[in-house]
C-alpha cells in the first residue's frame, strides 16, 4: 500500500511538469499565430535595414508565405531597438536584427538596460560583409603601406569620418588605429552619408565602410581605396588587396548581421525560427540580393542558435579591450 501511495504521489508532482511541457509543445506547434515582427535599430535604406527586409522575405517565403513586416526603432546607437526586441513577450512573434554593434555596445555604452550577453535567444548568424578602407581621391598615400607610414607621421593632422559611436566605421576605425599604431583626429557623423559626401568635398581625409556603401565611389575613382578588411578580396573589387596581405597581418573586420528573439522563446519556436533561417539563406533569389550588395551569407554552421552565440561572445571579447583602451564610451 504504501509503495502505491508513493507511485502515486510521484506521479501528482510530474503532472505540473508534463503539463507545462504540453502546453510549450502547443504553444510551438500553434507558432506562428500572429504577424511577426522584424526590429531594425537603425534607419530604412541603409545596410541593416536591407539585410532585414531580405531575410524578412525569406522567413516569409519558408514559413508558408506567412505575414513578416519590418520595422524600424532606431536611436542610441541601435541599442532602443534591441531593448525593445529584449523586452518584447518572448513568443517569438517579435525578432531583431542586428549587425556587429550589438556586441560592441556591451562595452561602449556605461549603462545598458540589457545584458548583451543573455537577454536574448540567439537563432542564426544572417550575413558577413568587407570594409573598405578609403581617402578623398587626392589623399598623397597609394598603397597601403604608404599610408601607413603617412599616418604615423601625420596622426592626429588627419581627419577620420566614423558614421557614429558604435557605427561600424566607427569599430573599424578603432581596430585600424590600433593596428596602425596611431591616434587619428577621428569626426563622428550623423549616418554614412554626410562621411562619403565630405570625403567627396575633400574635407574630410579618410574612413572606413562597408562595400555596400562605397563600391560604386570606388569604382568611379571618386575616392582612393587602400584595402578590403577581410580575408578574401571581393569579386565585385578584384583588384582591391586585403589589409592582411598589404601587410596589416591579421587584420579583419566583418560586419555580421544576425536574428534573434527574446531570451525565454520556446526551444521549439527557436529550432523553427532557425530552420526557417537557414532555408531563406540558401533561396537563390535572396543570396542573389545579398550577392549585389556585396554580402555573402552564412554557412548553416554559423546559421544557427550555437553558432550565434559562439559568435556573439567572441565578438564581445574581441572589441571589449580595444574600447577600453580607446577610452570610447557613450551615456
Amino acid at each position: 500500500m504504501r509503495r502505491f501511495t508513493r507511485h502515486l504521489i510521484i506521479a501528482a508532482a510530474a503532472l505540473p511538469l508534463l503539463a507545462t511541457a504540453a502546453a510549450a509543445q502547443a504553444q510551438s506547434s500553434a507558432w506562428p499565430t500572429k504577424p511577426i515582427t522584424v526590429v531594425v535599430p537603425y534607419a530604412a535604406g541603409g545596410p541593416t535595414d536591407t539585410v532585414a527586409r531580405l531575410t524578412a522575405l525569406g522567413l516569409s517565403r519558408q514559413l508558408n508565405n506567412h505575414s513578416v513586416v519590418v520595422e524600424n526603432a532606431t536611436g542610441a546607437g541601435g541599442t532602443i531597438g534591441a531593448n525593445r526586441v529584449a523586452t518584447a513577450e518572448p513568443d517569438g512573434h517579435t525578432l531583431l536584427v542586428h549587425h556587429v554593434g550589438i556586441s560592441t555596445a556591451a562595452t561602449l555604452y556605461r549603462k545598458l538596460p540589457y545584458d548583451t550577453r543573455t537577454a536574448f535567444a540567439p537563432i542564426a548568424v544572417l550575413t558577413d560583409s568587407a570594409m573598405t578602407i578609403i581617402a578623398r581621391e587626392d589623399f598623397p598615400p597609394n598603397t597601403l603601406p604608404e599610408l601607413v607610414q603617412y599616418l604615423q607621421q601625420q596622426k592626429d593632422k588627419v581627419s577620420y569620418g566614423n558614421a557614429g559611436i558604435g557605427a561600424a566605421s566607427h569599430l573599424c576605425g578603432m581596430l585600424m588605429m590600433s593596428a596602425m599604431n596611431v591616434q587619428l583626429n577621428t569626426v563622428s557623423y550623423r549616418g554614412n552619408a554626410p562621411v562619403m559626401q565630405d570625403l567627396l568635398g575633400k574635407t574630410l581625409d579618410m574612413t572606413c565602410d562597408q562595400a555596400t556603401n562605397t563600391t560604386g565611389q570606388i569604382k568611379a575613382k571618386k575616392v582612393k581605396a587602400y584595402a578590403i578588411t577581410t580575408k578574401q578580396r571581393i569579386a565585385d573589387l578584384p583588384d582591391l588587396p586585403t589589409a592582411d596581405e598589404s601587410g596589416l597581418k591579421g587584420f579583419e573586420v566583418n560586419v555580421w548581421h544576425a536574428l534573434y528573439a527574446p531570451k525565454g522563446t520556446p526551444e521549439a519556436v527557436v529550432q523553427r525560427l532557425a530552420a526557417a533561417a537557414r532555408g531563406a539563406l540558401k533561396d537563390a533569389e535572396i543570396v542573389k540580393r545579398f550577392a549585389e550588395i556585396n554580402t555573402t551569407t552564412a554557412n548553416d554552421e554559423r546559421a544557427s542558435p550555437a553558432g550565434l552565440a559562439r559568435t556573439l561572445n567572441s565578438e564581445i571579447d574581441k572589441w571589449a579591450p580595444l574600447i577600453k583602451a580607446a577610452g570610447q564610451y557613450a551615456d
